[in-house]
């Protein structure tokens, strides 16, 4: 074997592994049923009950829509601690969460965190009836980058 043909076996060798090899490919994420086309896959973070912090998580989120087109990218905004505020029923911010679902953005509500507080204070937070329960917030955020989301906390 002279050495073109060494090189090239060598660096088809080192190809087949980087695509086969889980740690060295790239995920690319399923697109949602309800989101058939997207090309764009993005988690939010919000963990916080700032008010300017949710403002931005949303405005992110908007801004997103905006540039990318509703069907080409899937945002999920998941919230846990302190971060569920934003999604409690009498937040200030219940119109801006409620217009973002209407245009495709799914917001994850942790119940760890609902559970705390419930056990706490003796009663469940309302929340927002858009808001869809998981059971781990920082599980879910990490189900979601293993399956190919950009995991974002603005």
């Amino acid at each position: 074997m002279n050495r073109r043909e060494l090189f090239f076996a060598v660096a088809s060798l080192a190809l087949t592994s980087a695509i086969s090899h889980p740690a060295l490919a790239q995920t690319k994420a399923k697109p949602p049923e309800d989101k058939p086309f997207a090309e764009h896959f993005i988690a939010l973070q919000i963990s916080d009950s700032d008010q300017k912090k949710q403002r931005l998580v949303l405005s992110v989120a908007s801004n997103l829509q905006k540039a990318y087109g509703q069907d080409k990218i899937a945002i999920e905004v998941v919230a846990f601690g302190p971060g569920i505020d934003l999604l409690r029923a009498e937040s200030e911010n219940r119109q801006l969460v409620d217009s973002l679902v209407t245009q495709g953005v799914r917001f994850d509500v942790c119940g760890n965190t609902l559970d705390t507080i419930e056990h706490e204070t003796g009663q469940r937070p309302k929340i927002n009836p858009h808001a869809i329960e998981v059971k781990v917030g920082v599980g879910h955020l990490l189900t979601l980058s293993e399956g190919g989301y950009t995991v974002i906390r603005p």
